[in-house]
């Protein structure tokens, strides 16, 4: 699994969760799915993305989008 791929699952199960909790515990969750929603436009953009700095050193091979 390249760190592209790692990237958009992560991304994807932090949205499902806050979702989740949202429903099941406060609304204010909500903000968390815009902060990830945000860091994923921002890194469509610009390129960098904090957990990208995370799973480099751990030896997952980076993908197409960050080399």
């Amino acid at each position: 699994m390249t760190i592209d791929r790692v990237v958009l699952a992560f991304a994807g199960i932090m949205i499902l969760i806050s979702l989740l909790l949202s429903q099941i515990h406060s609304a204010y969750w909500l903000w968390f799915t815009a902060f990830v929603g945000a860091n994923l436009l921002q890194s469509s953009f610009t390129g960098f993305c904090p957990l990208v700095k995370i799973l480099k050193p751990l030896g997952i091979k980076p993908g197409k989008a960050f080399d």
